[in-house]
């Protein structure tokens, strides 16, 4: 069976995962369409970094579902490397190498991993550094650039390798008001664009403003789900109430 785009991108069915002892997830259950935003909100150490990790094989599951697009990730003939270039990932630190300036970070996986030829990819690589307006710093090493301009060019790097999926795992935790909002404003445009996002945040503004729908996660699982208008105004669980009204 192909999978084709009217189908889930992304289908979760009834997922578990412990470490040892501690059951993080409790059977998790959700889809993400194709084009569609969903934002993964909730307290700290609800499950929602793993689940991240999970979808994209980094983690194994315990039992239950993960496809993308039609590709069961727990199978163990899955060629993670193939998952990996349809399933880009950003994450809090953003693991740029040091000794390369910007371009050569955003370079490295194509010629690399995709064995693609570098002039094209440097083309790539300049135009997607423009995209998350960081041209002029093509040659800069990550130790000369901000947080924010760091984890932008993380962004760039994800999408040089022409994923059909973007996840966000909090990627703006670690950095200042202003630095956040331009990591956002580049978040916002890929969305606009029609690029598949799953983020895990704890930018409340920002998730009412660019999800399709919003998920919930307490304990392991999702308590609440919905639109953002609904979600935000109309939350039905006394845990989600809560939860809101701390942050908002």
């Amino acid at each position: 069976m192909a999978w084709t785009a009217d189908q889930p991108l992304i289908a979760l069915v009834d997922v578990h995962k412990s470490f040892g002892k501690t059951e993080v997830l409790k059977g998790i259950t959700f889809s993400v369409a194709k084009g569609e935003v969903i934002c993964v909100i909730g307290p700290s150490g609800s499950g929602k970094s793993t689940l991240l990790r999970c979808i994209n094989a980094l983690v194994p599951i315990d039992r239950g579902s993960i496809k993308v697009e039609g590709q069961e990730v727990n199978d163990p003939a899955l060629d993670k490397l193939a998952l990996r270039r349809k399933v880009g990932m950003v994450f809090q630190q953003y693991n740029l190498f040091p000794h390369k300036t910007a371009l050569q970070n955003v370079m490295m996986a194509p010629i690399q991993v995709l064995k693609q030829d570098r002039k094209e990819v440097e083309e790539r690589a300049h135009r997607l550094l423009r995209k998350v307006r960081l041209q002029d710093k093509a040659s800069s090493y990550p130790g000369e650039l901000s947080g924010g301009q760091q984890q932008r060019v993380a962004i760039a790097r994800s999408l040089a390798m022409n994923p059909d999926v973007m996840l966000f795992d909090e990627v703006t935790a670690a950095l200042d008001p202003e630095t956040k909002k331009e990591v956002l404003v580049t978040i916002r445009e890929l969305a606009e664009e029609g690029m598949t996002c799953l983020l895990v945040t704890h930018e409340m503004g920002f998730a009412r403003e660019v999800a399709h729908r919003i998920h919930f996660t307490d304990g392991g699982r999702i308590i609440e789900s919905g639109p953002p208008e609904e979600f935000f105004a109309k939350a039905k669980d006394p845990r989600t109430r809560q939860f809101l009204s701390q942050i908002l």
